[in-house]
């Protein structure tokens, strides 16, 4: 279960990530410009949620 899973989310990945290529060539559908811009906006949340200050947390055990 777990293996299907992750290879929905890996298709969809590479999914998003042709989008954003084919719309960067400037002649994408519209609904292929909808895909790659909800795909920069999750990697923009990845992106950010990565940078958060849970590292500061981890030093108020000692």
């Amino acid at each position: 279960m777990l293996v299907l899973i992750l290879s929905v989310v890996v298709l969809l990945v590479i999914g998003g990530s042709v989008c954003v290529f084919w719309t960067a060539r400037g002649d994408a559908p519209r609904w292929a410009r909808g895909v790659a811009k909800a795909t920069l906006l999750g990697s923009e949340l990845a992106r950010s949620a990565s940078r958060s200050p849970r590292s500061q947390q981890s030093g108020e055990d000692d």
